[in-house]
């Protein structure tokens, strides 16, 4: 989805103010929810973070154990939802014993098919979001291919709809510190996270993340420019682990 965003806020797409030139302001904002204006206030837009357990890191190969989907709105939590699945493979006993679920756990649950509708309504008509969301979206679109499931018109699910990501956040504001795992980036915010690596719990201690790290001035105030900035900053990071490794 493209827009245009007229800034009235007077400040480039990096929150940056510069007075007295909002009126010649006029950017391309790619990646916005679909129906959710540019100049939208993020906090006011309900955002469904999603969170997902698997059988490993490979989403052309391994499967999805566990779908948490926690919303919020305003800095409130206004829905939660969990599924476990049966992902048709085995679980390995070194990845049960990060996030505690066995294939005893899973036998007798529905496979992915069975409530792709159900993960689909809850992210319909909400901005999506993941920490580290290249990896939960990936096993989401691949999940969903499989199941040969319509994913037209649900945000995230199609390629065009930015997901927003704390975990890309955490790294710009919290610089100076050695690890932005999300059990660290939360007890740093005073956040609890009782239960790592439990769909849920994850989803609902990451979306708390989203908005204690959203007082930050640093994060631009409307939707539109808060993709921006995110795609932005998101870039530079992956050039400079880049530029680390070689």
């Amino acid at each position: 989805m493209t827009r245009s965003l007229g800034d009235g806020c007077g400040c480039f797409p990096t929150g940056r103010h510069y007075p007295g030139i909002a009126h010649l302001l006029k950017t391309t904002v790619r990646g916005l929810a679909e129906g959710i204006a540019a100049d939208t206030p993020w906090q006011e837009i309900e955002i469904a973070l999603l969170d997902v357990e698997t059988t490993g890191r490979d989403a052309s190969v391994d499967r999805v154990v566990e779908v948490g989907i926690v919303v919020g709105k305003g800095g409130e939590i206004v829905a939660k939802y969990n599924w476990l699945i049966h992902p048709s493979i085995p679980i390995p006993a070194e990845v049960s014993a990060i996030h505690h679920i066995t294939d005893d756990m899973v036998a007798d649950k529905p496979r992915f098919e069975a409530v792709a509708s159900e993960i689909a309504a809850a992210l319909r008509g909400r901005v999506p979001a993941a920490y580290n969301a290249p990896f939960d979206r990936a096993f989401m679109m691949s999940e969903f291919s499989r199941a040969k499931f319509d994913t037209a018109g649900v945000p995230g699910l199609t390629r065009d709809v930015e997901w927003l990501d704390p975990l890309i956040w955490a790294r710009d504001i919290q610089s100076d510190e050695k690890s932005r795992a999300l059990g660290d980036v939360a007890a740093r915010l005073g956040i609890s996270l009782e239960n790592a690596h439990r769909a849920e719990d994850d989803a609902e201690a990451a979306l708390r993340v989203l908005f204690a790290l959203g007082r930050d001035p640093r994060m631009p105030r409307a939707y539109g420019a808060l993709v921006q900035e995110q795609r932005r900053i998101g870039q530079a990071q992956a050039d400079a682990r880049r530029h680390w490794r070689s």
